[in-house]
């Protein structure tokens, strides 16, 4: 790997539990509320060499529940809507880019692939496009949620 994360004991521990299963591969927090973990990093490849394509992941109870609200009364749908599709594509290069910018040096076994929660287009998951929104990416799905969620959570 060109950068192995590794998380601290206690947030191993923090994880699992917002998680309800320990995190898988090399990971480390790097957003938290109040202490607490909100968004990991992932490597974008497991111990195995299997490819994780989804390398921000949110974990925070509270905007886990804030964002399933928000998917639960259609926002997916809305989010991909309201969106700029040239735009949420130009965020799903970006996003693989990144990710795919941490791969080892030489790698040539497989892949991760797509872009934001391992898709091409459109839009999958709006917890993933948080967790990278969150994290400093310039994800327009992720900032239609965090508007979202300051309005009240209603897409």
């Amino acid at each position: 790997m060109n950068r192995v994360l590794r998380p601290t004991p206690a947030d191993e521990v923090r994880v699992a539990e917002l998680l309800g299963r320990p995190a898988r591969g090399h990971w480390q927090v790097v957003v938290r509320r109040d202490g607490d973990p909100v968004v990991i990093r992932t490597d974008p490849l497991l111990d195995d060499g299997t490819p994780l394509p989804t390398t921000w992941w949110l974990v925070g109870d509270v905007e886990c529940a804030a964002v399933a609200r928000l998917e639960s009364g259609g926002g997916v749908r809305a989010a991909e809507q309201a969106v700029d599709a040239d735009e949420l594509s130009e965020a799903h290069r970006r996003y693989a880019a990144e990710r795919d910018a941490a791969l080892p040096l030489g790698h040539t076994g497989p892949r991760p692939e797509g872009g934001v929660g391992g898709t091409r287009r459109g839009v999958k998951c709006l917890h993933a496009h948080y967790a990278w929104h969150l994290a400093g990416g310039k994800d327009p799905v992720g900032r239609w949620v965090a508007d979202r969620l300051v309005s009240g959570g209603q897409p």
